[in-house]
């Protein structure tokens, strides 16, 4: 699996095309990100790289996590990812990683946590149709029926309800990366990511094939 980067979510745009169609863009600040500890097989059982983003003041953290950083020369940093490495991958302690590492028309998996919604009701949150409007009716926005009575006399979990909408972690996968600035970072993706302008995200290269 290739290594992904971190990076931060600057807002939304659109750019034109040589036909002059308009395009959906995501603007990412990603990165640099910097190699804070390196897994293998034989001292933790299994393969991996551990990056940090986004330098901030050594106050903001505790002290195992600067004596962790401090092993190799790393600034305080306030985001960890670990990501899954093969054997044959090759990664130094202190690297930095850029958005460089991608290129024009590549896909990738963004993840990142949604927008909170707050509590929200069944036809916010689920689509539910509405009860009918009419003089009389008590049943607008009501769910209906949530199970049988007698047996099983209660309510299965996972039924569809009113709850806390958003604010979850979500990935969305191949998305195709339209521009990268190397020289400041930035990457431009076509459509939406998850998360408001300033949220983190992860940026991977897709690994999967098939179905999304």
């Amino acid at each position: 699996m290739s290594v992904g980067i971190l990076g931060t979510k600057l807002g939304m745009t659109q750019i034109f095309d040589e036909a002059g169609n308009a395009i959906p863009i995501t603007v990412i600040q990603a990165g640099p990100c910097i190699v804070t500890q390196i897994k293998t097989k034989q001292t933790d059982g299994y393969a991996a790289v551990q990056i940090g983003y986004k330098e901030v003041a050594a106050k903001a953290l505790n002290k195992p996590e600067l004596g962790h950083l401090a092993k190799v020369e790393a600034p305080p940093l306030r985001h960890l990812q670990e990501y899954p490495i093969t054997d044959s991958d090759e990664f130094q302690l202190g690297q930095q990683l850029t958005a460089d590492r991608f290129e024009a028309g590549q896909l990738v998996d963004i993840a990142g946590t949604s927008i909170g919604r707050g509590f929200a009701g069944y036809q916010k949150r689920h689509n539910f149709k509405r009860g009918p409007m009419s003089h009389g009716s008590k049943n607008h926005r009501l769910p209906g029926s949530t199970g049988a009575g007698t047996t099983p006399g209660r309510i299965y979990p996972g039924k569809r309800m009113a709850g806390q909408m958003g604010s979850a972690k979500v990935t969305i996968r191949k998305l195709t990366v339209v521009q990268v600035d190397a020289e400041r970072n930035l990457i431009l993706i076509k459509g939406a990511v998850p998360g408001k302008p300033g949220a983190l995200l992860s940026i991977a290269p897709t690994n999967r094939v098939g179905r999304k």
